[in-house]
């Protein structure tokens, strides 16, 4: 409503001058002619009326999600699975360093870890003393906060629990890199 009231002030206060400058060309004896040009002119140079306008929204430009060889990690301590990710890192030869501090990282990997020992029936009664192990891990680009990779895995009856899901996760970093997944 306020709007509106608005506009109607502008519109009746820009008619105001062109109607003065009108009496006043008329009071100087200018002919009609050129008093109705001059009170058109106030008319065609009026000031817009601001409309309000959407915000224009910046182009997205797409975030990479390639992993580049020889980049600096960092593995974010996961009760003990950090160890077992650095070094499924230098076994599986993924092409990736390894740093102790977060700032000197160009990625960072974070995770969970879950190891379920062989309750005692399934080692009596199966013979079975191998554990089921769970780990899923992500991997983050430090600059833009992009996901660049992310994996999760279940492995049943492993003999090396933690050892084994983190060597997993490593062979699909390194897939993943290379562009082989």
């Amino acid at each position: 409503m306020k709007t509106a009231l608005f506009v109607c002030a502008l519109v009746s206060a820009s008619a105001i001058p062109g109607s003065i400058q009108a009496q006043t060309t008329q009071q100087n004896a200018v002919p009609p002619q050129t008093a109705v040009a001059t009170s058109a002119k106030p008319a065609t140079t009026t000031t817009p009326v601001a409309t309000p306008t959407a915000p224009v929204a910046a182009p997205v430009e797409p975030v990479s999600t390639k992993i580049v060889p020889g980049s600096r990690v960092f593995i974010v301590p996961m009760d003990g699975f950090e160890s077992y990710m650095a070094a499924a890192i230098a076994k599986k030869k993924v092409p990736l360093v390894p740093v102790a501090d977060k700032e000197h990282a160009d990625y960072v990997i974070t995770g969970t870890s879950v190891d379920k020992k062989a309750g005692w029936a399934k080692i009596v009664f199966m013979g079975n003393i191998h554990s089921d192990n769970a780990a899923s891990v992500t991997m983050t680009d430090v600059k833009t906060g992009a996901i660049v990779f992310a994996y999760a895995v279940d492995k049943k009856s492993t003999m090396h629990g933690q050892q084994t899901t983190a060597e997993a996760c490593a062979k699909h970093l390194k897939g993943h890199i290379e562009g082989k997944e």
